[in-house]
């Protein structure tokens, strides 16, 4: 393979109860990349759009990535790539998961598909600690398994893609305000009562099990997220009113995605997330911020090739 255009999904982290562990892939929304096997080696990257980001290989995750596979897999050539971003960074939908995910899979698909999808994730964590300090896992596994995706483990990296009802909607609003992920991790609590442990575990477990028998009320009862989102919510103006608009209207449950500021609900059917989508645009269409809201299937392939030779 000489030239490969792919879609590498937006992604939902943590999924209310699964804090740094749970992630699932968003079809309709996501970036555009290309890349092309090039004669001189090493990795450049000719245009980006959508975003101002880094045109520096070492502090771009994308062509971080590359750069890294081509030189430890010994690559006798080199890549040009694009970078289209579908949506912006900062919006809690894993953008610079999108392109160090992208990344990774282009690269092995040049490479002739040489690395396992958990090699891949392994890589894309490389291109989050480069774009964001951290190489955590849970977007850069949900965009490359697809799906939803438990990061079981970390030490050593342990992934389980899980079943995806097969009615089950997103919706999900990215109002335009900017929440940073060090933000976001500085106003949680150093340590959380047992009590609270415990439930927040059963909820985990609840959400898991509600996937894979498809039972909708179970996966309802176990989107409460008692940990994280009571202290991350004051980051995101009127949280709460869409939240309980999205519930009222019959969303499953609903939450932070990420780190903020996008709020995301899961809906059991397209007549019940066509209710959410209105009730939520209700909420919030006099707020004075501007937004962008969106219905989409959760993608259960994650990476999609769009053109190759």
């Amino acid at each position: 393979m000489n030239y490969l255009k792919l879609f590498s999904p937006a992604t939902v982290a943590n999924v209310s109860c699964g804090f740094d562990s749970l992630g699932f892939a968003v079809d309709t929304v996501g970036d555009e990349m290309t890349f092309i096997k090039t004669a001189e080696k090493g990795v450049k990257i000719t245009a980006i759009t959508g975003a101002n980001l880094s045109y520096n290989v070492d502090e771009n995750a994308a062509s971080a990535v590359v750069k890294k596979m081509l030189n430890e897999a010994n690559a006798d050539f080199g890549v040009a790539l694009t970078i289209s971003k579908g949506y912006s960074p900062g919006s809690g939908l894993g953008s610079s998961a999108a392109s160090a995910a992208g990344a990774a899979f282009g690269a092995n698909q040049l490479l002739g598909n040489i690395y396992s999808n958990l090699e891949l994730v392994k890589f894309a964590m490389f291109g989050e600690e480069v774009a964001c300090g951290s190489q955590i896992a849970d977007n850069v596994a949900a965009a490359i398994y697809g799906g939803f995706v438990l990061i079981r483990s970390y030490e050593p990296l342990e992934i389980i893609k899980l079943p995806v009802p097969k009615e089950l909607k997103l919706v999900a609003i990215h109002p335009q305000v900017e929440v940073k992920t060090k933000d976001a991790r500085a106003v949680l609590p150093s340590k959380i009562d047992l009590k609270d442990a415990i439930t927040q575990w059963a909820n985990v477990g609840g959400l898991i099990s509600g996937l894979y028998r498809e039972d909708y009320q179970l996966i309802s009862n176990s989107l409460v997220d008692i940990i994280v989102e009571p202290y991350r919510k004051k980051l995101i103006p009127h949280f709460d009113e869409v939240k309980n608009a999205a519930i009222k209207s019959g969303a499953l449950g609903a939450g932070i995605s990420g780190s903020g500021p996008t709020i995301f609900a899961l809906c059991k059917g397209d007549e019940d997330a066509n209710k959410v989508h209105s009730a939520i645009n209700e909420s919030y269409k006099n707020t004075g911020i501007a937004y962008t809201l969106f219905t989409s299937k959760i993608n259960d392939k994650g990476i999609k090739i769009l053109e190759s030779n």
